[in-house]
């Protein structure tokens, strides 16, 4: 069962580049590669291996029964997971949750902390009333009045954990990992390949990446990140490496036109109104994926001066696309760089 919301992030490409050789050696690793459905999108896995017990059965029912119970724990589009249990709980009393429920959410916040509030995971009552949540499009974009309404409850500082527990400070806070919760996903199936002893893969849910251990024949993965625009697939950049988690995060899929004005499924937690600047594409490399998801989000909302700001602060590896008057144009940080120089 999908149980997550489609993805709208922009997606790297399993490209690949090379992803195929030639083996001629007869103790040289396998290549196991398959993919499925999971959290309202797809997943794919590419790995080697020398053991014969590693083989695509046994390891894809182990990778979709980890996915399942990310599924369970943290869905808002299933009605029976844990998180939406939380949702449907309009009390002020605090809730026991999961260890996994905690460390997301734990890590979410510590995120909206550093970007002053515009990473929230208690933003989708406002997602929902601009139309890009469960619900239909509205009918007309909402008002003032209904804005104000619902920021009563939104705020990341309407949760609090304490004691492995989670309390809402206002009864009808809703909690949405979808900025995070994917990039957790890829991390959780890595750490899986790790206790199997297999230290060369490549795992992308909805377009987040991890890999380790680059390719048997000495190369590093190599991926095409997508050119920001709605009509049509075509490559931006080529980035190469052995190790590390992707995310990536765009405003240029899922969005609608009223009265000649574009409005973006990105919405600013700030300002209750989707984004309105010339950034469009946040891509992010870190150590685990659940934060390389988290802060692609969060910088897509600051808008391009704002986002290279916080790059430099905190040193992150960043690639930003911004619309320009003839096209795109593009910020590379300079801890994103290596990842350009194999091209």
């Amino acid at each position: 069962m999908m149980a997550f919301k489609p993805s709208v992030v922009a997606k790297w490409w399993l490209v690949l580049l090379g992803l195929a050789f030639l083996v001629s050696c007869s103790d040289a690793p396998k290549q196991i590669r398959f993919s499925g459905d999971t959290m309202g999108t797809t997943y794919s896995i590419a790995l080697y291996s020398k053991d014969p017990r590693h083989t695509q059965a046994e390891i894809q029912k182990k990778v979709e029964t980890v996915l399942a119970q990310v599924n369970a724990q943290m869905s808002t589009y299933d009605p029976d997971s844990e998180l939406s249990r939380f949702n449907r709980h309009e009390s002020t009393q605090p809730v026991v949750i999961s260890r996994a429920l905690e460390r997301v959410i734990g890590r979410a916040l510590a995120i909206s902390e550093q970007t002053d509030g515009l990473l929230d995971v208690t933003v989708g009552p406002l997602v929902n009333l601009w139309g890009f949540g469960p619900q239909a499009k509205p009918e007309q974009v909402p008002t003032a009045e209904e804005l104000e309404a619902v920021r009563d409850y939104v705020g990341y500082r309407k949760l609090r954990i304490e004691n492995h527990q989670l309390t809402k400070a206002h009864p009808k806070v809703y909690v949405d990992l979808s900025t995070i919760a994917k990039g957790y996903g890829v991390d959780r199936v890595a750490y899986l390949l790790d206790d199997l002893e297999i230290t060369q893969y490549l795992i992308e849910i909805g377009g987040e990446i991890r890999t380790r251990g680059g390719k048997p024949d000495g190369q590093p993965w190599r991926l095409a990140v997508e050119k920001p625009v709605s009509t049509e697939r075509s490559i931006q950049e080529i980035v190469s490496f052995n190790e590390g988690a992707l995310a990536t995060s765009g405003d240029y899929r899922n969005f609608y036109e009223e009265n000649g004005r574009r409005y973006s499924h990105i919405i600013n937690p700030l300002t209750a109104e989707p984004i309105q600047h010339n950034l469009v594409s946040v891509s992010v490399y870190t150590d685990d994926c659940m934060s390389a998801d988290a802060y692609a989000t969060a910088l897509l909302v600051m808008g391009t001066e704002q986002a290279k700001a916080f790059v430099e602060k905190h040193q992150l590896a960043a690639l930003l696309v911004y619309k320009t008057d003839d096209g795109f144009g593009e910020w590379v940080s300079p801890a994103f760089e290596p990842l350009l120089s194999e091209q």
